[in-house]
């Protein structure tokens, strides 16, 4: 008899078709992993679930790993043995969004501008665009808002004027005529958008996840299971149309899955750089040789490359 699943729940922002394809294709069967996708509402909501055990790992930024390992002033007040077990998208589409008929990123001035947290690693592209255009933290105000679906909601619902999307809710946004200001290349190049992360050692199961999130994307990349990504797209709520755009996203080098998982220094040091960017110089020293082999962020066990 064949030995039963290992049960693996996974904490994400917005639905993971990469996820979703593994399960469809067999893959996840085949590693002997019964792998359930838990939504969460915000990514102090994510890493607290890592700590409690409620999910196993997290499909989240990497800002976040940073925060959460690094710096004592994060939302939860402390930091843990957070790391990243493999690289697996550069932002899949990550961009400013604001409301029909807005001019450019400097017509923000005095509005609402959504965030999950104030502190997390997408609100610093956007206070990095933001400053870009002459806006400084006191020119607009902050709502923390939560996930990329709930901020895609308030945007729509005129309960905040602008706020960074990806991952499909960036393509629902396009269809919806609110007007994309600006991508997050434009203050980031190159860029890591989505880990899987774990909190302590990881589990055989939690590599065995990692590794059968690899296989999915190479089996994508090199023109398989197509109609099975484009399904999956559909099951999130993309219309046929978009679902089709958000494959071919993932299969865009500078914006979708990362080849082999690989967590490349220059990337990492580029989301690490717009937060340095934005805190104090005695908070950003705590980041000093957040990169090097040394400092665990990168678990040593997984397939990277420095």
């Amino acid at each position: 008899m064949s030995p039963s699943p290992t049960p693996l729940v996974v904490g994400t922002f917005s639905p993971s078709v990469l996820l979703r394809v593994a399960r469809r294709t067999g893959v996840l069967d085949r590693h002997r992993l019964a792998v359930e996708e838990h939504s969460v509402p915000s990514s102090p909501g994510q890493f607290a679930a890592l700590a409690d055990g409620s999910i196993s790992a997290a499909l989240t930024s990497p800002d976040n790993v940073i925060a959460y390992r690094f710096l004592p002033g994060n939302p939860l007040g402390g930091t843990r043995d957070v790391r990243i077990i493999a690289a697996v998208d550069r932002g899949l589409g990550l961009g400013l969004y604001a409301g029909t008929g807005t001019a450019g990123v400097a017509a923000l001035r005095g509005q609402v501008i959504g965030v999950d947290v104030a502190a997390s690693g997408f609100a610093f592209a956007l206070y990095e665009i933001l400053s870009g255009a002459g806006l400084d933290r006191e020119d607009y105000q902050l709502a923390e808002l939560g996930s990329t679906p709930n901020r895609l909601q308030a945007l729509l619902e005129g309960r905040c004027a602008a706020t960074m999307l990806n991952a499909g809710n960036d393509l629902k946004a396009d269809d919806a005529g609110l007007v994309r200001l600006a991508d997050v290349s434009s203050v980031a190049s190159p860029y890591l958008g989505t880990v899987l992360a774990v909190q302590g050692d990881p589990s055989p199961a939690v590599r065995s996840l990692a590794t059968a999130l690899l296989d999915t994307a190479d089996d994508l990349r090199n023109g398989g299971s197509r109609a099975a990504a484009l399904e999956e797209a559909a099951a999130t709520g993309l219309a046929s149309h978009l679902a089709e755009r958000y494959v071919d996203r993932l299969l865009d080098p500078n914006q979708g899955l990362v080849p082999g998982g690989t967590v490349d220094v220059e990337s990492l040091s580029s989301v690490i750089e717009l937060r340095r960017r934005h805190l104090p110089p005695e908070t950003a020293a705590l980041l000093d040789g957040a990169v090097d082999a040394s400092s665990g962020l990168v678990d040593e066990g997984s397939r990277t490359r420095r």
